[in-house]
């Protein structure tokens, strides 16, 4: 497969987790009080971004009423809200916002995706689940073949980014790299990693994360970028 495209119209039909298609399914129906007004898109969630980007962002899935909602990663809730302000400011997007899929938002230099494409119940994922979506992000990093950056958003972005290049044959540095924010990792002459806490209001509303460690991360990303 040499096309996003492509690969975005199997993401969007894939029915391999009986779980999450009940669950995503269930929340499109129901809504929540203040998006009634919503016709939800309750189906998996595509990556969208600079198809020439030279960082990859990895998040864990979408968010209920964020991406299940409005269809596009990172859009329509607060944790878009905190990464879409920081892409803006480091020059990776032309808005500081994320509101929905017809809103003008054009992404320089990045490509966002995420381990699962389906909201799972109570944020977490089955290991079962993450190695069925896995071959999605696996096709991913074949079509962009220009990423030099990978920052995974939380452990779960972390691990399974780690473990999509052992499933590829790719070299991880012995011992495996560790989780944690701002961790950085050369995994190849080409490829570094960082880790970041998640941008969701559990970390952020309590100052897990605050607004310079966030920013921290993509000046960091920026200065790593080799032209």
């Amino acid at each position: 497969m040499n096309s996003l495209n492509e690969l975005n119209r199997q993401i969007i039909s894939c029915t391999r987790c009986p779980r999450l298609v009940a669950h995503r399914e269930e929340i499109a129906r129901k809504k929540r009080r203040m998006y009634l007004d919503w016709d939800y898109w309750g189906k998996p969630v595509p990556g969208f971004g600079d198809e020439s980007a030279r960082v990859l962002i990895l998040g864990l899935a979408p968010a209920a009423h964020g991406a299940n909602r409005t269809g596009r990663m990172f859009t329509g809730d607060g944790s878009s809200d905190w990464l879409l302000r920081a892409l803006h400011k480091y020059g990776f997007s032309n808005k500081a916002s994320s509101r929905h899929r017809e809103d003008g938002l054009v992404l320089t230099d990045v490509y966002i995706t995420a381990s699962l494409r389906c909201a799972p119940p109570a944020n977490k994922p089955l290991a079962h689940e993450l190695a069925n979506c896995r071959p999605y992000l696996q096709t991913e990093f074949d079509i962009l073949r220009r990423v030099q950056i990978v920052v995974a958003l939380g452990k779960i972005a972390f691990d399974s980014y780690l473990a999509a290049c052992t499933d590829l044959g790719q070299m991880v540095p012995s011992p495996r790299p560790r989780f944690g924010h701002s961790t950085t990792y050369s995994l190849s002459p080409d490829t570094t990693l960082i880790g970041s806490y998640h941008p969701s209001r559990q970390n952020t509303q309590t100052g897990k994360l605050t607004r310079e460690m966030f920013d921290g991360i993509w000046e960091k990303a920026r200065r790593l970028l080799v032209t």
